[in-house]
């Protein structure tokens, strides 16, 4: 059975994944994207993370999607653009080489972070994973707070940073396009 909840929710967040980088409306990619969300969200319930499927739901696929689809909404992103028109020039190699060096940073911290001792992995930051006996057991959220801020504070940076990147070019995008929007005055709005 676990297997099978793997594979589905696996195929959910792939399918939104690639539903978020192929569509070319914003909002379609926006909605990929919460699928893409409630498939983590599956996947962290089956390993019991409860905690963190809440919190998936509830910040990321609510509070951050409704965040990119009001600044989608807001800004009036145009889905007839030509996205064979580049608005920065050379932002596509650029892209490659950062994708590239990205993806050899997370394969390097993978396998030069070496395989741990009894006290647990060594994660990319250096910092082992200590085990808590019984006796001495803390509150989930301060385990969950240690953990977040020890050996996940780079993962947890990195999301902040991608939601900020993504945040600015969406404004980058729209302000690129050049033209000027109609301003209804006060009072003067059609009824």
């Amino acid at each position: 059975m676990e297997i099978l909840v793997f594979i589905v929710a696996g195929a959910i967040v792939l399918g939104g994944a690639l539903g978020v980088v192929f569509n070319t409306k914003p909002v379609h990619a926006a909605l990929s994207l919460v699928a893409s969300l409630f498939g983590v969200a599956v996947l962290f319930i089956a390993q019991e993370a409860h905690f963190l499927a809440l919190v998936q739901v509830v910040v990321y696929a609510g509070a951050i999607v409704v965040l990119f689809l009001f600044v989608i909404m807001l800004l009036g992103v145009d889905s007839t653009e030509d996205l064979k028109v580049e608005p920065l020039m050379g932002q596509k190699p650029v892209a490659v080489v950062v994708g590239v060096a990205m993806f050899a940073l997370i394969l390097g911290g993978l396998f030069l972070s070496g395989k741990g001792g009894p006290e647990g992995a060594v994660a990319l930051t250096g910092v082992e994973q200590r085990t808590v006996a019984y006796e001495e057991a803390q509150p989930e959220v301060d385990q969950l707070g240690l953990d977040l801020f020890g050996r996940s504070v780079l993962a947890f940076e990195a999301t902040a940073l991608l939601l900020t990147i993504a945040t600015v070019g969406a404004v980058v995008l729209v302000n690129n396009r050049g033209g000027t929007r109609p301003v209804d005055e006060p009072g003067e709005a059609a009824r």
